[in-house]
């Protein structure tokens, strides 16, 4: 059963979906200097919905090691986050404001049964949000 189906629309009411793009990450080639270049598939439009992530979730991606801006996200789809068995990193994704983020684990995978996973992010440096010196 797809719970999340059942409960999107109500939390949609207050949290309205976003249609977000993913960079399914395909593993990475190695230059002639040695150095790994990550490789990306097609970008993909998913409808998916950001919220503050629980303190336990935030305890689960400390020990990961990663500083910077968090955040939770479901999405109707699949989600991956680095599987060094497979050899990939994790999918990146962009939200409508032009930032990215890197899914750097994955809490909840029910896409399989249920067409949904459940992810923590941590933001990428990106262009398109710009601080101007003085917003220090």
């Amino acid at each position: 059963m797809n719970l999340h189906s059942i409960v999107a629309p109500i939390i949609g009411v207050i949290n309205p979906p976003l249609t977000v793009q993913i960079k399914r990450s395909t593993g990475y080639t190695v230059g002639s200097d040695g150095l790994r270049t990550p490789t990306y598939a097609a970008i993909l439009p998913v409808q998916g919905q950001t919220q503050a992530l629980t303190a336990k979730e935030l305890a689960q991606m400390s020990g990961l090691n990663q500083q910077g801006e968090k955040l939770g996200i479901w999405v109707n789809g699949t989600l991956l986050g680095e599987n060094a068995a497979d050899g990939v990193g994790g999918d990146i994704l962009t939200l409508p404001d032009g930032s990215t983020w890197l899914v750097l684990v994955v809490f909840e995978n029910w896409a399989r049964s249920a067409s949904w996973s459940h992810a923590g992010l941590v933001r990428q440096r990106d262009t398109a949000v710009t601080i101007a010196p003085d917003n220090f």
